[in-house]
């Protein structure tokens, strides 16, 4: 019999009186099942999270930052295993769960030493004014309050772990609620937390992790007792949400439609198999389910007949299958129904005329990686986020059609432009309507320490843990008056 998972409430475990079964997108196994906290639990745990909010946020900075050396240090330690939960849980190959896990490593390391520097305070000279002679502002940062962080199911520690450790770093309590569909993975935070006590004993109440259903969402979502709101997930949700509460600060980190540009001088053979290589990985890893992941390929004509071939055989060669044998690259989506709204997609594409290269082929939640051409661009695969392994390939003239076809989006998370020239990595920097343009590589590449968020319909406020801190918090200045200066 499986035994049922408590959830953290208040930074102890508890139970309700329901369960929810966590079942494996691969072969609908059961693995686990994880208790659901009552309304009263749910209750319980954001008055204690309101009531400790100053008392957190005097925390001693060395508090903070050795519960947060604990969890990375033992993240490292359990690496295997949070693996293979990652990839039972959410169908992952675990070659990608693995990694999932070491980027939650850093985001937990990178917050202990953020928690050590942050909030040093800035003073000011007032004196540039006649009427600000002898006086001296001092700023300094201060928790807004209680932080509600949403997260997904793509990647089910790592994005809790960037809403759990800078609440964390910056003396902000937590409620975190994980995905329905991948709770087991932000448990586990929960569980190295708590271990944590031993060297540093956080308040009761900085955090609690609840795996309640999305429909009781909204009545946290307007409780005045969280001001700050953290959600990654869809465009649907988030603008719902930031439409619900518009005096509450809310971060949003939404969809995408990314694109990799392959510019005229990145031509020769061993620029095009690089191109074709990172794109065809970077279409298909996480199964397409990363809002960074390629979805669209944007290549100059003089390149486009040498890279199209290279990319097609470079998808083709994707090893396909069970997410927990090591030499798997793509693995199941996250259900049965997400795999058949990608292939009413791709089908709604093909029958307007695009051509369909690779791929095409849905097998229960798995779908072949897919490569198409010639798409038109009113469908629903041009306009909107996929979120599944399939790529389109466009042919343009020159950079300027290059870039304006980067721009013709709802999107703007991120971009990536393959060129060696300096001078247009600038241009693109300054044109792409984007948060992050790589150069030199495709639009995928996430470094956890970097800010990270879009514009447009891709979201407002950025992730990255000190730019999360910042977003956590607010400035409050005080001035000192007769200070010799």
């Amino acid at each position: 019999m499986t035994a049922t998972h408590a959830f953290w409430l208040a930074g102890r475990q508890a139970t309700g009186e329901t369960a929810l079964d966590v079942t494996s997108p691969w072969d609908g196994r059961l693995v686990g099942r994880v208790s659901v906290p009552t309304d009263e639990q749910v209750e319980e745990a954001v008055a204690a999270a309101y009531a400790v909010r100053g008392e957190f946020a005097a925390t001693p900075a060395h508090v903070r930052a050795a519960a947060l050396d604990h969890v990375s240090g033992r993240l490292v330690e359990r690496t295997e295993e949070i693996a293979q939960l990652i990839s039972a849980e959410n169908g992952k190959p675990v070659k990608w769960a693995r990694g999932e896990v070491g980027r939650a490593v850093s985001v937990f390391r990178f917050a202990a030493e953020e928690a050590r520097r942050f909030n040093g305070g800035e003073a000011q000279r007032l004196d540039t004014d006649l009427g600000g002679e002898g006086r001296l502002a001092f700023t300094r940062r201060f928790p807004k309050g209680v932080v509600l962080g949403i997260a997904p199911f793509n990647f089910p520690l790592n994005l809790c772990a960037h809403k759990i450790a800078p609440a964390i770093a910056a003396g902000a309590p937590i409620i975190l609620k994980p995905a329905p569909a991948t709770p087991l993975s932000g448990l586990v935070i929960g569980e190295l937390l708590a271990e944590a006590r031993t060297v540093a004993d956080l308040p009761a109440g900085a955090w609690s992790i609840l795996p309640v259903a999305n429909d009781r969402m909204p009545a946290l979502v307007q409780d005045g007792r969280l001001p700050v709101i953290s959600f990654t997930g869809s465009e649907k949700v988030g603008y719902a949400i930031m439409d619900s509460v518009p005096r509450k600060h809310c971060t949003l980190e939404l969809g995408g439609n990314g694109a990799a540009v392959v510019l005229a001088d990145y031509a020769s053979d061993e620029d095009l198999d690089r191109a074709a290589n990172r794109i065809a990985t970077f279409s298909n890893y996480q199964g397409g389910q990363s809002c960074i992941s390629v979805q669209r390929v944007i290549a100059d004509a003089s390149v486009y007949d040498r890279l199209l071939p290279r990319i097609v055989a470079a998808v083709e060669a994707q090893v396909t299958g069970d997410p927990s044998d090591g030499a798997t690259d793509v693995g199941p989506l996250v259900s049965e129904d997400a795999a058949r709204r990608v292939e009413a997609w791709v089908r709604e594409a093909v029958d307007a005329g695009a051509t369909l290269l690779a791929g095409g082929k849905r097998d229960g939640a798995s779908y072949a990686p897919t490569v198409l051409a010639d798409v038109p661009g009113d469908v629903t695969l041009s306009c909107e986020e996929v979120f599944g392994p399939v790529l389109t390939v466009r042919k343009v003239e020159g950079e300027a059609e290059a870039f304006a076809a980067v721009n013709d989006s709802k999107y703007g998370l991120q971009a990536g432009v393959f060129t060696h020239d300096l001078r247009t990595a600038f241009r693109a920097h300054r044109a792409l309507e984007v948060g992050g343009v790589v150069v030199g590589d495709v639009p995928s590449y996430r470094a956890d320490q970097m800010p990270y968020g879009g514009v447009k319909q891709s979201g407002v406020g950025r992730e990255g843990v000190r730019f999360a801190m910042d977003d956590y918090t607010y400035e409050r200045v005080m001035v000192l008056t007769g200070i010799q200066l």
